[in-house]
Protein backbone atom coordinates (compact mmCIF):
# COMPACT_ATOMS: atom_id res chain seq x y z
CA UNK A 1 0.00 0.00 0.00
CA UNK A 2 1.17 3.76 -0.80
CA UNK A 3 2.98 5.65 1.86
CA UNK A 4 1.20 8.78 2.41
CA UNK A 5 3.47 11.88 1.99
CA UNK A 6 3.05 15.42 3.30
CA UNK A 7 5.66 18.03 2.34
CA UNK A 8 5.98 21.53 4.26
CA UNK A 9 7.61 23.76 2.24
CA UNK A 10 8.18 27.77 2.64
CA UNK A 11 9.76 29.15 -0.27
CA UNK A 12 10.12 27.62 -4.13
CA UNK A 13 9.94 23.94 -2.89
CA UNK A 14 12.65 22.05 -5.58
CA UNK A 15 12.96 19.50 -3.13
CA UNK A 16 9.31 18.89 -2.96
CA UNK A 17 9.14 19.50 -6.95
CA UNK A 18 11.64 16.56 -7.20
CA UNK A 19 10.27 14.34 -5.06
CA UNK A 20 6.80 14.64 -6.48
CA UNK A 21 8.30 13.83 -10.16
CA UNK A 22 9.88 10.65 -8.59
CA UNK A 23 6.67 9.68 -7.56
CA UNK A 24 5.26 10.68 -10.58
CA UNK A 25 7.87 8.42 -12.90
CA UNK A 26 6.85 5.42 -10.55
CA UNK A 27 10.75 5.57 -8.89
CA UNK A 28 9.04 6.09 -5.22
CA UNK A 29 6.13 4.09 -4.44
CA UNK A 30 4.19 6.89 -2.99
CA UNK A 31 1.23 9.52 -3.06
CA UNK A 32 1.80 13.11 -2.04
CA UNK A 33 -1.38 13.86 -0.15
CA UNK A 34 -0.75 17.54 1.29
CA UNK A 35 1.84 20.39 1.18
CA UNK A 36 1.48 22.52 4.48
CA UNK A 37 3.05 26.20 4.11
CA UNK A 38 3.21 29.46 5.98
CA UNK A 39 3.22 31.09 3.25
CA UNK A 40 0.43 31.81 1.04
CA UNK A 41 2.81 33.25 -2.02
CA UNK A 42 5.51 30.50 -2.39
CA UNK A 43 6.29 28.65 -5.29
CA UNK A 44 5.53 25.61 -3.92
CA UNK A 45 1.81 26.19 -3.29
CA UNK A 46 1.80 27.10 -7.31
CA UNK A 47 3.11 24.12 -7.84
CA UNK A 48 0.96 22.21 -5.76
CA UNK A 49 -2.23 23.99 -7.24
CA UNK A 50 -0.69 23.06 -10.88
CA UNK A 51 -0.17 19.67 -9.70
CA UNK A 52 -3.77 18.91 -7.50
CA UNK A 53 -2.10 18.51 -4.66
CA UNK A 54 -3.97 19.35 -1.44
CA UNK A 55 -2.60 22.26 0.41
CA UNK A 56 -3.20 23.50 3.99
CA UNK A 57 -1.66 27.16 5.14
CA UNK A 58 -0.83 27.21 8.69
CA UNK A 59 0.70 30.58 10.64
CA UNK A 60 0.63 32.80 12.95
CA UNK A 61 -2.07 35.41 10.88
CA UNK A 62 -4.19 32.41 10.72
CA UNK A 63 -3.50 30.85 13.98
CA UNK A 64 -2.70 33.42 16.04
CA UNK A 65 -2.78 31.15 19.75
CA UNK A 66 0.05 28.17 19.32
CA UNK A 67 -1.88 26.11 21.17
CA UNK A 68 -4.30 26.05 18.19
CA UNK A 69 -1.42 26.08 15.65
CA UNK A 70 0.14 23.26 16.84
CA UNK A 71 -3.74 21.27 17.04
CA UNK A 72 -3.97 22.35 13.82
CA UNK A 73 -1.02 20.94 12.27
CA UNK A 74 -1.90 17.39 14.36
CA UNK A 75 -5.42 17.55 12.70
CA UNK A 76 -4.69 18.20 9.22
CA UNK A 77 -1.89 15.52 9.08
CA UNK A 78 -4.68 13.05 10.70
CA UNK A 79 -7.03 13.46 8.19
CA UNK A 80 -4.63 12.45 5.16
CA UNK A 81 -3.54 9.81 7.14
CA UNK A 82 0.04 10.98 6.60
CA UNK A 83 2.60 8.59 7.27
CA UNK A 84 5.56 10.36 6.33
CA UNK A 85 6.57 14.33 6.63
CA UNK A 86 8.79 15.86 4.29
CA UNK A 87 10.42 19.14 5.20
CA UNK A 88 11.55 20.86 2.00
CA UNK A 89 12.94 24.35 3.20
CA UNK A 90 10.23 25.04 5.63
CA UNK A 91 10.82 27.96 8.00
CA UNK A 92 9.14 27.23 10.85
CA UNK A 93 10.37 24.99 13.84
CA UNK A 94 8.32 21.68 14.06
CA UNK A 95 5.64 21.61 17.07
CA UNK A 96 6.54 19.37 19.55
CA UNK A 97 3.50 17.56 19.59
CA UNK A 98 4.11 16.36 15.86
CA UNK A 99 7.60 15.80 16.82
CA UNK A 100 6.17 13.17 19.29
CA UNK A 101 3.21 11.66 16.63
CA UNK A 102 5.44 11.30 14.00
CA UNK A 103 8.99 10.06 15.71
CA UNK A 104 11.17 8.99 13.29
CA UNK A 105 8.44 10.07 10.04
CA UNK A 106 9.39 13.28 9.47
CA UNK A 107 12.81 13.69 7.34
CA UNK A 108 14.98 17.20 6.91
CA UNK A 109 17.29 18.18 4.24
CA UNK A 110 20.31 20.23 5.59
CA UNK A 111 23.00 21.71 2.99
CA UNK A 112 25.94 20.60 4.95
CA UNK A 113 27.53 17.73 6.20
CA UNK A 114 25.99 17.36 9.67
CA UNK A 115 26.99 18.39 12.26
CA UNK A 116 28.51 20.83 11.09
CA UNK A 117 26.82 24.04 10.19
CA UNK A 118 23.80 23.25 11.83
CA UNK A 119 21.79 24.02 14.41
CA UNK A 120 19.91 27.54 15.17
CA UNK A 121 20.61 30.30 12.70
CA UNK A 122 22.43 27.53 10.06
CA UNK A 123 20.10 27.76 7.06
CA UNK A 124 20.30 28.20 2.69
CA UNK A 125 22.83 30.41 2.29
CA UNK A 126 24.27 31.30 5.53
CA UNK A 127 25.02 27.25 5.58
CA UNK A 128 27.13 27.87 2.36
CA UNK A 129 28.71 31.08 3.58
CA UNK A 130 30.00 29.60 6.87
CA UNK A 131 31.71 26.66 4.49
CA UNK A 132 33.33 28.76 1.92
CA UNK A 133 34.49 31.36 4.88
CA UNK A 134 36.33 28.14 6.70
CA UNK A 135 38.06 27.27 3.39
CA UNK A 136 36.54 24.04 3.70
CA UNK A 137 37.68 20.97 0.84
CA UNK A 138 34.67 19.66 1.19
CA UNK A 139 30.64 20.55 1.36
CA UNK A 140 27.68 18.15 0.90
CA UNK A 141 24.03 17.22 2.39
CA UNK A 142 22.85 15.40 4.62
CA UNK A 143 19.09 13.75 5.27
CA UNK A 144 18.31 13.44 8.99
CA UNK A 145 15.09 12.44 10.57
CA UNK A 146 13.90 15.49 12.87
CA UNK A 147 13.77 15.62 16.82
CA UNK A 148 13.31 18.55 19.23
CA UNK A 149 16.52 19.87 19.09
CA UNK A 150 17.54 21.63 15.48
CA UNK A 151 19.43 19.43 13.09
CA UNK A 152 20.30 16.89 15.36
CA UNK A 153 17.89 13.70 14.71
CA UNK A 154 19.89 10.97 13.24
CA UNK A 155 21.02 11.15 10.19
CA UNK A 156 20.10 8.64 7.27
CA UNK A 157 21.87 9.93 4.29
CA UNK A 158 24.93 12.15 3.89
CA UNK A 159 26.59 12.83 0.69
CA UNK A 160 29.91 15.40 -0.05
CA UNK A 161 31.00 17.19 -2.59
CA UNK A 162 34.56 18.70 -3.54
CA UNK A 163 34.70 22.38 -3.53
CA UNK A 164 37.39 23.94 -6.09
CA UNK A 165 39.38 27.62 -5.12
CA UNK A 166 36.54 29.18 -7.63
CA UNK A 167 33.59 28.02 -6.11
CA UNK A 168 31.99 30.94 -4.04
CA UNK A 169 28.67 30.78 -1.45
CA UNK A 170 25.98 30.99 -4.61
CA UNK A 171 27.91 27.92 -6.95
CA UNK A 172 28.21 25.53 -3.92
CA UNK A 173 24.36 25.96 -3.29
CA UNK A 174 24.26 24.74 -6.93
CA UNK A 175 26.32 21.88 -6.69
CA UNK A 176 24.95 20.93 -3.14
CA UNK A 177 21.25 21.43 -4.22
CA UNK A 178 21.99 18.46 -6.84
CA UNK A 179 22.79 16.21 -3.88
CA UNK A 180 19.83 16.72 -1.95
CA UNK A 181 18.04 15.97 -5.05
CA UNK A 182 19.51 12.76 -5.68
CA UNK A 183 19.87 11.42 -2.03
CA UNK A 184 16.25 13.05 -0.60
CA UNK A 185 14.72 10.90 -3.09
CA UNK A 186 17.04 7.63 -2.12
CA UNK A 187 15.84 8.14 1.00
CA UNK A 188 12.40 8.60 0.76
CA UNK A 189 12.43 5.36 -1.30
CA UNK A 190 14.07 3.25 1.11
CA UNK A 191 11.18 4.46 4.10
CA UNK A 192 8.33 3.93 1.31
CA UNK A 193 9.97 0.07 0.64
CA UNK A 194 10.18 -0.41 4.47
CA UNK A 195 13.93 -0.25 4.04
CA UNK A 196 14.65 1.96 7.07
CA UNK A 197 14.90 1.36 10.83
CA UNK A 198 16.24 3.05 13.53
CA UNK A 199 17.73 1.48 16.65
CA UNK A 200 19.67 3.78 19.50
CA UNK A 201 19.98 6.86 17.23
CA UNK A 202 21.26 5.13 14.32
CA UNK A 203 19.47 4.91 11.11
CA UNK A 204 19.88 1.50 9.12
CA UNK A 205 19.00 1.23 5.07
CA UNK A 206 18.41 -2.38 4.15
CA UNK A 207 18.29 -2.42 0.52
Amino acid sequence: MNKKIAVFASGTGSNFINITNNVKNGKIDAKIVLLVSNNPKCGAINFALQNKISYKIINDFRYPDEEDRNKEYELVLKYYKTDLILLAGFMKKIPKNIIKLYENKIMNVHPSLLPKYGGYGYYGMKVHDAVIESQDKFSGATIHFVNKEYDKGPIIIQEKVALSNSDNAYSLSKKVLQIEHKIYAKAVKAFCADQISTKANKVLINE
